[in-house]
């Protein structure tokens, strides 16, 4: 039987390349605020323990989410990090949950079948962090993931200081995962904004967790319009086109 599983999405953001006042997840698709279909989505996995990281004009999301949805919503005031976001989210999470899938509210295109794909190989292979990769042609730009021979994941590594050998490398980061949640406690709590931009990034729990003898691996999407996060008018029309091209497979 599996652990009791919690979903924190993060939804802070104000999208400034969407080049509008609007909040980032309460821009449209088919009529709809994106994050309600990241909402839908992680209760068809979870139910209820859901976390909704807002930030943003806030009580907007909360009052477009609540209309339909029961979720726990955590206030990220100032927006230091997707590290700092996870962190604000996990005094709302139930002492009973032992499992912690990290969504985001701009990735509107995930399905079920994947974030339940990632769920059963991260208990399957018994691990502590599960991260949500996925193949492209053109890497350039994101984040690489890298593995051992064995598949173990032992890093991500952002573009401005990947190696020429590094940037060679397609796998990329989704952000995306699943962790036990006493993993993500553990090494949140070493993340440090000793860096350029002054933020708490999540990708380096990666790091953390190897020099802390964890158990680290990935799990590679099939399909990568699945996980593009949503940050300018053309992918938001390119996210309505695909979800159009969904509907008109299961009229």
């Amino acid at each position: 039987m599996n652990d009791p599983v919690a979903v924190i999405i993060l939804a802070a953001g104000l999208g400034t390349r969407m080049k509008s006042n609007k909040a980032k997840v309460l821009h449209e698709l088919l009529d709809r605020p994106m994050i309600l279909y990241v909402v839908e989505t992680a209760r068809q996995i979870v139910e209820k323990n859901i976390t909704l990281v807002v930030g943003h004009q806030a009580d907007e999301v909360r009052n477009i989410v609540s209309e339909t949805m029961d979720v726990t919503y955590a206030h990220q005031e100032q927006q230091l990090g997707t590290a700092h976001a996870v962190n604000t989210a996990l005094p709302f999470i139930p002492d009973e949950i032992r499992e912690i899938i990290i969504l985001y509210g701009d990735v509107p295109l995930l399905t079920t079948r994947t974030i339940r794909r990632l769920l059963n190989d991260h208990h399957a292979a018994k691990r502590d962090i599960t991260v949500l990769g996925v193949e492209i042609k053109n890497p350039t730009g994101y984040g690489r993931i890298l593995q051992d021979e064995q598949g173990k994941v032992l890093r991500i590594v952002e573009e401005t200081d990947a190696s020429a050998e590094q940037k060679q490398v397609r796998s990329i980061n989704t952000g995306i995962y699943c962790i036990k949640k006493n993993c993500l406690i553990e090494t949140l709590r070493q993340v440090s904004a000793d860096n350029a931009q002054g933020e708490y990034y999540l990708t380096d729990i990666i790091e953390i967790g190897n020099r802390m003898g964890k158990t680290i691996g990935a799990v590679f999407c099939d399909d990568a319009d699945e996980v593009v996060g949503i940050n300018t008018w053309e992918e938001l029309n390119a996210a309505e086109a695909l979800i159009r091209m969904r509907l008109s497979k299961t009229a």
